[in-house]
């Protein structure tokens, strides 16, 4: 049997909500099934980086579920998904991953992910990092996590900020195998 296009998406605290956003955009025009978590800083973080309203960012995804909801479909290893995409991932949630905190939803489905083997890819957005943040990830990468901080690239001389926010999600739903035409291909040839 093969593993439904489904994927969860988290999205936490930190700033750079529209990488999230964009997320779940890309992943519905892909046909991918989205389980959404929202932390209660990212609804802060909506409210002061987009227009959207905390209803609007649900109603872009196929499931949302409440962070207090420990016993949700996520959160058990029997519930089969590609994996799970943190984005923007924050450090204090990157850190309850790193430590095996599972006090909420967010954590305990990436805690799934990793026990299961699935793929866990954390869209960072901090810096600078100080060493404790830095063995953190690399608690989180021995673990079998992919940390993708959220770092724009030039090669592919993009226009606008949406060029770039594009590009870097597309980069990482490729950590998935899904190729959304949004990332900009390195060319060694013309």
């Amino acid at each position: 049997m093969s593993t439904p296009k489904r994927i969860i998406v988290g999205i936490s605290g930190a700033s750079g909500i529209i990488y999230g956003i964009r997320t779940l955009q890309l992943l519905r025009a892909a046909g991918v099934e989205t389980h959404l978590i929202v932390s209660k800083a990212a609804e802060m973080t909506l409210a002061y980086e987009s227009d959207l309203t905390i209803k609007d960012l649900r109603e872009m995804a196929d499931k949302t579920h409440a962070m207090v909801n420990i016993g949700a479909s996520i959160s058990s290893g029997s519930f089969h998904t590609l994996g799970m995409i943190v984005v923007p991932c924050s450090v204090r949630t990157m850190s309850e991953i790193a430590t095996g905190v599972t006090g909420s939803l967010m954590s305990r489905a990436a805690d799934v992910v990793l026990k299961e083997r699935r793929r866990l890819v954390l869209g960072v957005r901090e810096t600078p990092l100080h060493s404790g943040h830095l063995r953190t990830m690399l608690s989180l990468s021995d673990m079998g996590a992919m940390i993708c901080p959220v770092v724009p690239a030039f090669y592919n001389r993009p226009k606008t900020l949406d060029d770039i926010v594009d590009h870097t999600v597309g980069r990482m739903l490729d950590l998935f195998d899904i190729d959304v035409g949004a990332a900009r291909r390195w060319k060694t040839e013309e």
